[in-house]
């Protein structure tokens, strides 16, 4: 017998080799090519037919414009993160660790919609008897739930397209095989193929369909990038396993607001919004202590409270840096801007920043609320009480404005804070009832105001 031709495709960007290559030399990405065997065409002619019918150039004034009517899955946080909820012919991709409760969230909210609307769920790792032990343990009424345990790719379009149902799942795709494909399930040919047939009828039908994805070690999803590519939406869960808390994500979306967040708390009958997730980060016995500065950051359209630790000490060999839930570099950048404009050394100190709660914050606002926290713990002074910090440092020692800073003073004051150190820029044009501003351009005037409202 013959021995089965080999190429070696990149997960990134999903170019193909002929060998292997420490580098793709498309996308330039390190170590993502991996071994695959030389496909077969299919029989199907039709596998790669357009999703609509034959279409004609039209000026896009003539294109009627309007808002997709949405699906809620009735878990209030859930469609935060969606956008408002799941749209006809939408695709869903929700990743996230192992265990960490994905499977446990769509069987809540299908459950919830089974009511009202045909749903299906299809398993691809887990037997029916599994899903229904969790069902029963979380209590969930399943009289009109739908179920299928099946991998092959072709069966379940079949089923999908004679139960014709208003909600799909799919968990998870990377157990999906294509028969006339020869590679095994999870390589990057079966991973494509499979979400790009799944997406084609769900456009086609107005089947509203979540597929299950795995994340790899680093935390991204497995399989080629594209897979991101094809869908329209995609959620992250993230969190600690071994806390009770979870978010999930939104890193793209065609129907809502990018960096949206739900969040949930974990609980003996599974997942459970949280309407006030600013609670869950601060910590009402942690006012008084050096290092501890509250950031009003903004996560997609909410603003959210978060607590920044900092905690500066003597190195005793090479000086750390060391950053949990914050951009390090950015760390680095802080230390010199506080140097250089405001005269604070800490190149013979051990430097740790931490976002309390496990959220991770990407926005260039918690930079005065990093640097305020390093200046408290380096000088072993609290900050004032009910304070309220948030702002970008520029390399010239300015403070440059964040976006939505009404938004996110008017979060504050409802949760008790009475004093805000913000850029000069995002001073409110009106009285904010129950908080003090004060508004700064620059760092050494930040840390000068402080030690006169202290």
């Amino acid at each position: 017998m013959a021995k089965a031709k080999t190429l070696y495709a990149c997960t990134e960007c999903g170019d193909v080799s002929s060998r292997w290559q420490g580098r793709c030399p498309a996308c330039g990405a390190w170590n993502t090519l991996v071994e695959t065997s030389v496909e077969t065409a299919p029989q199907s002619a039709n596998r790669f037919a357009a999703l609509a019918g034959t279409a004609r150039v039209q000026p896009l004034s003539e294109i009627e414009a309007r808002e997709e009517d949405r699906l809620p899955t009735r878990i209030a946080e859930f469609d935060r993160a969606l956008g408002g909820g799941l749209v006809a012919g939408g695709v869903v991709l929700l990743g996230g660790d192992p265990g960490i409760g994905k499977s446990t969230l769509l069987l809540q909210a299908l459950t919830g919609l089974s009511g009202t609307h045909r749903v299906l769920y299809v398993s691809g790792e887990e037997s029916g008897q599994q899903i229904a032990l969790r069902a029963r343990r979380l209590a969930l009424d399943t009289k009109d739930f739908r179920l299928l345990a099946e991998v092959n790719l072709e069966k379940i379009l079949a089923t999908l397209q004679t139960e014709n149902p208003r909600v799909a799942v799919v968990d998870s795709i990377q157990t999906l095989w294509s028969s006339p494909l020869n590679s095994a399930p999870g390589s990057v040919a079966q991973v494509r193929e499979c979400a790009a047939q799944l997406t084609r009828l769900a456009k086609q039908t107005g089947i509203a369909l979540i597929l299950v994805g795995h994340v790899t070690k680093e935390g991204a999803l497995a399989g080629p990038r594209v897979l991101e590519h094809i869908v329209d939406t995609v959620l992250y869960f993230e969190g600690d396993t071994h806390s009770s808390f979870r978010l999930i994500r939104a890193v793209k979306n065609r129907y809502g607001a990018v960096n949206e967040i739900g969040v949930f708390a974990m609980t003996d009958k599974g997942l459970k919004p949280v309407s006030n997730p600013s609670a869950i980060f601060l910590s009402p016995d942690a006012r008084d202590v050096p290092g501890l500065c509250v950031l009003v950051t903004q996560e997609g359209t909410r603003p959210l409270l978060v607590e920044i630790q900092a905690l500066v000490d003597q190195a005793q060999t090479s000086p750390r840096r060391l950053t949990v839930g914050l951009d390090p570099q950015r760390l680095a950048m802080l230390l010199a801007v506080a140097h250089r404009h405001a005269g604070i050394q800490c190149f013979d100190q051990d430097v740790f920043v931490n976002a309390v709660g496990g959220v991770r914050i990407g926005e260039t606002a918690a930079d005065l609320a990093v640097l305020l926290a390093i200046v408290s713990s380096l000088t072993n002074r609290p900050l004032p009480e009910k304070l309220v910090v948030f702002g970008e440092v520029g390399l010239a020692g300015e403070i440059r404005p964040a976006p939505r800073g009404q938004e996110r003073l008017k979060e504050a004051a409802k949760l008790g804070f009475t004093r805000a150190l913000i850029p000069y820029a995002n001073r409110p044009k009106s009285h904010i009832p129950g908080i003090e501003v004060f508004a700064v351009k620059r760092v050494d005037e930040a840390l000068r105001l402080l030690r006169e409202i202290a």
